[in-house]
């Protein structure tokens, strides 16, 4: 798997077009909750993205993009309680599918972090080497 930028990962993708949905969901909620619950949704949702993100700007070193992928886990389960919290309040529709989309987006991200820990060649995304320096006499 030869992969040049964080964007060309599945489960990047698939977060980032989850958060662009959920920011959309969140101008439905009523004024009041716009600022409160809205937020919060809107920034574990980010948050996500964001993980994925910042592991793999961490890639050489495989346990510490698992360890951001784990975050990227967590916060999306904190997305996934916000969601089921909205929709009993308020019951918006299409909650219920995007929570589906966001177990499977866990799914992703949990399989994903098992590659990683497994199965990552560092040496497909090895930084440039630093051009060495000559000796001048």
């Amino acid at each position: 798997m030869i992969v040049k930028s964080y964007k060309d990962l599945e489960v990047y993708k698939g977060a980032f077009e989850l958060c662009i949905q959920v920011h959309h969901l969140t101008l439905k909620l009523p004024k009041q909750e716009l600022y409160e619950l809205g937020s919060q949704l809107r920034r574990s949702a980010q948050s996500v993205r964001a993980n994925i993100v910042e592991g793999y700007g961490r890639r050489y070193y495989p346990s510490d993009f698992v360890r951001f992928l784990i975050q990227a886990h967590a916060s999306l389960l904190e997305t996934i309680s916000h969601l089921e919290m909205i929709n009993e309040l308020y019951h918006i529709e299409g909650i219920p599918e995007l929570v589906n989309r966001f177990e499977k987006l866990g799914s992703q991200i949990f399989n994903f972090a098992n590659y990683v820990r497994n199965h990552w060649d560092t040496s497909l995304s090895q930084p440039p080497k630093q051009p060495k320096k000559s000796k001048q006499s």
